[in-house]
This record gives C-alpha cells, structure tokens and sequence, in this order.
C-alpha cells in the first residue's frame, strides 16, 4: 500500500490488478449479487460523470443514508473520486435530525435506500436549502417527488453510462484531503482524511493475516466508522470482498452462507451469537447438554493456561472435534482467522469463551476522532481486561486525571465546522485528548475503563466505573441489558431489561402464569430469579460495588436506536432521560415507597418495584423527592 493513496485510486488499482475478482456482493431476494473489481469502478465512474455534470466540485459533501448496499457505498467512492466528502447517516434518523446534520455540512447530494428514508428527505425538504439533488436506490420511491430534484439510482447510472466527460480527479486527489464526515447525535461532524482511514487500515494489515481473497460480512451501520474501516478502508486496501447481508434481521444466516474470514462487530453482537449458541444447547438432550459443558469447562481451563504462555493441552483438541467445531460452524464461523470487537467494553467472560471455543476474538479500541484504531491485540498471550497494544504508527499516553491521549497518523483533521470543539480536545504537539479514562501496564497495554464523564467515587471512596458493572451483568443469560447507577454515592443500583426469549423459555419450563413480558415481571418467581442472578455476578465483584437494588423492566432500556447500540456514551444518556422517575425511586428510603408507577400504562397490569438484592438498603431518611 503506497503511502500516497486515496480511496479511489485504490479502486483504480484494485481494477486494473484483480478486476475479475468479487469486490462486493449483495443478498437480493434470497441470490447474491456479485460486483467485480472491473465493474465495481464502472459504476463508481458512472457516478461520478453525472455529480460531475452537475456541478458537484472539490470539498462538496454527499450524504447517503440506508442499510448496507453497495451502490451506497458506491456512491461515496463517486464523491471522494471528485475530490468531495462523503457522510453516511445513521439509518433510523428521524426527518429533524437529518434536517439538522445535512444542514450543518452543507450537504448538496443525499443518496438514499428506500421509501423510508426518501420519505425522510422529503419531510425534511423545506428544511434544506443547500439539497440539490436526492437519488432513491428503489424507482418506486422517486415516483411521485419532483423529478428535478429526486431521481431513482437507475436513472442516474443511465446518464453516467451515457455521459463521455472524462473523470480524471481520481488520480489528483491528496491524502490529506477530508474523505469522510461521521456525525453522532448532538456532536459535530468528525473529519477524517483518506491519509488517516488509511492508516488504520495499514496498521490492521500489519497486526492480522489480511488476504485478497477474504471474505467479510458488512451488516452494521455504514455511519459506524468500524464499517468504513472494516469494510470500505480494508476492502479497498487488501481487495478482500464485502458482502451486505439482505437486512440486518438476516445477517445471523447470511454470516453462515458467508463463512467470513475476519469480522468486526461490537460486544452487543458477539453476545447476542454467544447466547442464542448457548440456548440451542439448553434445549438440546440430556447427553449433549453433558458433553458440551465437559467440553466448555476443558476449554476455558485450557484458555486460561494459553493467557499464562502455557499449552492448552491435548484434551482441547478432543473437545474441539467433539463439539467446538461444530459450534463454530453454526455460527457461521468456521473460516475465521481473527475477529475484532470494540466501540464499549466486552465482558471478559465472554472474550474467554470465544477464544475458548477456537475464534480467535481480540479486543480493539479506537473512537472516529481515532479513524476507528488506537489499540489490538496482537499474538497470544493476550489479556482479557486490556484492548491491546498501541497500533502501528500510534502513541498513547495517560494524563494526570486518568483520560487517554492519543497521537499519530490516525488522529481525525477535527470537527467540521466546529474549530471551538475541536481546540477543545488538541493538545500542543498533536496528542488528542480521547475523554476516555484508562490505564498503561507495565508491558504497555490498554485498559479503557469508561467514559471519563461517567466514572465517580462512592461515598467510601470507591471507584464506579459503570461499564464494569454492566459487563458483569449483561453475562447473565436472563438480563438483556443493564444499566448500573450510583446515585449521591450511596450505593450501586441497577435498571434491569430482561432477555424476553430465555425468560419466556424458563417461565415456561416452570408452568408459571403470563404470556407476556409484562406480566412475567409482575411475578415474584421471575423477580427471585433476576435476583439471584444479580447475586451470582456480585461474586465477581468488590464488595462496595455490589448491586445492592434493582429495578426490573418490561421493556428494552434504549428503545430503538441504533447508534445507542453501539456506543454506551449515548446508550447511558438515552437510557437516564427516559427513565428519569425510576432512577430517582432506586435511591429513596424504600419506608417511603417501594412501587413506581409504570411509565407506559399500556405495557402491563403490574407498576414496577424496586427490590433489594441482599436484604434492606440501610438509608438516611430523606424526602422522597430528592
């Protein structure tokens, strides 16, 4: 890889040496639909020719919005190969927050998947002056818009083809120049150069075995900038092949016709395979149920010696052909050479047991500001607490009040538009300041501990970390999610959210009443059991960060939202906003109230109740509003 490139010259390169091979494929109506190299340019170039006639220059910004497709990712290539930016948005936005960020990039041309997001634009079209042009993937969208001012993708690539201009900016665009815009809810945009992605893909391909002939799976969202280095960056660097899954409801089975040869997916997602493999064995018979936790506790046994540079012993070959192999193929991971998880911590238990079951999981860290890369894992022996050693070409220092500071190639050019935002968080010889709180070892690793903000001290003095705390408890197969608080410094309390498909399992198993999750929360059997399941995850904590009363829901803790999935930062702040009442009942005198009214009437019979895990909570009286 030159250090010269662009995004599109590599397409270029990547045309002219391989163009017969996949570069991209999508699953449309159950067949995957295959781009080559060769063909993959064309369309970009086809792009191109067309935003080139209208106009479209240097510096000007191309929003693209939708599920993973292809010609989306496309079209971004379209713009930077014109010396443009491109700005994915988050798919589930509503009207007034795209309204919002295409006005403050002063975006000219939205790219958009189907009728729901152009009904998006639509909404918000009064809304935006600097909108020139909306393009739908689906024809059936652009139909009854202004045909000036929306078209379907097919039309577009129509007067590409028929278009002669020439589109030489592709080999004239600089490094340096912005490649990327990604934009988080209530934060200006990040800028990232094609210098900056590009080293973190560079630094990936040093640490991992990265082959032209991988295969990957692109099923998160493209405004997530571990799409844009995971998929867009190292697809076009290496010239492995993306596949986009048919919907983000099929990526599970998608991944299993894939076979992916590395993949990058946050915990959430490495948990939700881990317990939906684990619930096949709890419904599976008696012998198997046997054979698989021999082979899980040989396993994990014989991962701890490998985290000690010990063997792991000839019974982990057995257990692996007996069970492992077959585990890891269901999963649809039975190719995989390396995985990357990141963006909020994962539980160790869960990292130890995926590398117990043979995937070879290693935790990274690196926010957009960061172009996605800061920190791997290497070779074994690795840590479970750490996300690794600085990447290639990185620096990391850790300043006085704990907060991670980073320098080097990846380190964003700053906030769009926001020079304030971004003084804020430069530090005189290019360290930039992460507002992430951590730790060095003596070997060098990371360990990421929370969000600076979020991190305080108990009343005993004791360190929460409220990430910790919820790793801890999102291992239990009954809690979906968790969200731990610590009120004045009191004591540590939890919201919990219930997994509703192993609570149903478990409820039934034992004939209890409720065919609802609203319901089944109202029975005490169902609050016993999240209690001792609490209890279970306080043996692996410090006494004084014990959760010491829970709240049990009947509903998810952060709706909808995408992004919350993916970075707990804006997943803790959704989550107290909504549920403000009941983070106010977990820390009063339970001798003034133990009920909470629910918040949604219509969610079920029962109003929620604050419970002790132990036994009584010893408090200061105090109002009950405070």
């Amino acid at each position: 890889m030159m250090q010269a490139d662009t995004l599109p010259r590599l397409l270029r390169r990547n045309a002219a040496t391989m163009g017969a091979r996949p570069a991209i494929r999508e699953k449309r109506h159950g067949i995957w639909q295959t781009l080559t190299w060769s063909a993959y340019e064309t369309l970009v170039l086809d792009i191109a020719r067309v935003l080139a006639a209208r106009g479209f220059r240097p510096g000007d910004r191309l929003a693209i919005i939708g599920d993973n497709r292809p010609r989306l990712y496309a079209a971004l290539l379209a713009a930077q190969s014109l010396g443009g930016i491109g700005l994915p948005l988050w798919p589930d936005a509503d009207p007034d927050t795209i309204a919002g960020t295409l006005n403050h990039a002063r975006v000219r041309v939205a790219v958009a998947e189907d009728q729901e997001q152009i009904g998006k634009l639509l909404a918000a079209k009064d809304q935006l002056p600097d909108l020139e042009l909306a393009v739908s993937l689906d024809p059936r969208a652009a139909r009854d818009g202004d045909a000036a001012w929306l078209i379907d993708f097919a039309t577009l690539q129509q007067q590409g083809e028929a278009s002669a201009a020439p589109v030489d900016s592709i080999v004239d665009g600089r490094p340096d120049d912005v490649a990327l815009l990604l934009c988080r809810a209530g934060q200006p945009g990040v800028m990232l150069s094609h210098a900056n992605l590009l080293s973190a893909a560079r630094a990936i391909a040093e640490v991992e075995d990265v082959r032209p002939t991988d295969e990957t799976l692109c099923f998160l969202p493209m405004a997530w900038i571990g799409d844009m280095l995971y998929s867009l960056t190292l697809g076009l660097s290496v010239g492995c092949t993306c596949n986009c899954p048919e919907s983000p409801e099929t990526a599970a089975r998608d991944l299993r016709e894939i076979g992916p040869n590395f993949q990058a997916a946050p915990p959430v997602v490495w948990e939700a395979w881990l317990r939906a493999a684990e619930d096949r064995t709890a419904h599976a018979s008696r012998v198997k149920r046997a054979t698989f936790g021999w082979a899980r506790r040989v396993a994990e046994a014989a991962e701890q010696r490998r985290e000690a540079g010990l063997s792991r012993g000839p019974t982990r070959f057995l257990a692996d052909r007996l069970v492992f192999a077959a585990l890891r193929d269901q999963l649809g991971l039975s190719r995989l050479r390396w995985a990357h998880t990141g963006g909020m911590p994962v539980a160790a238990e869960v990292w130890r047991l995926y590398r117990s079951f043979g995937v070879n999981l290693k935790q990274s860290y690196g926010p957009a500001e960061l172009s996605g890369l800061v920190t791997v894992h290497r070779t074994d022996p690795v840590a479970a607490d750490t996300v690794g050693f600085p990447a290639p070409g990185t620096e990391i220092r850790i300043a006085d009040d704990g907060e991670v500071q980073v320098r080097g190639d990846t380190v964003c050019l700053g906030y769009d538009r926001d020079s304030s935002a971004t003084r804020a968080h430069t530090i005189d010889d290019g360290w930039w300041r992460t507002g992430d709180a951590g730790a060095l070892d003596a070997t060098g690793r990371l360990t990421i501990h929370d969000r600076l903000a979020d991190i305080s001290r108990l009343a005993d003095g004791t360190r929460f970390v409220p990430a910790v705390i919820e790793a801890h408890l999102r291992r239990s197969r009954f809690i979906d999610d968790a969200l731990a608080l610590a009120g004045s410094g009191k004591f540590v309390a939890a919201m919990i959210a219930p997994h509703r498909a192993a609570l149903g399992e478990w409820a039934e198993r034992h004939n209890l009443p409720g065919t609802s999750v609203a319901a089944l929360v109202a029975l005490p059997q169902t609050r016993a059991l999240i209690r001792e399941e609490l209890r279970a995850c306080n043996a692996g904590l410090p006494a004084p960060l014990h959760v010491r009363r829970f709240l049990l829901l009947d509903h998810p803790l952060d709706a909808e939202d995408v992004e919350a999935r993916l970075y707990r930062e804006r997943f803790r702040r959704l989550a107290i906003q909504r549920h403000a009442a009941l983070v106010d009942a977990l820390f009063r005198d339970p001798a003034h109230s133990t009920e909470v009214p629910d918040e949604d009437p219509t969610a079920g019979p029962a109003p929620a109740t604050v419970e002790d895990v132990e036994g009584p909570v010893a408090l200061p009286l105090e109002p009950a509003h405070a």
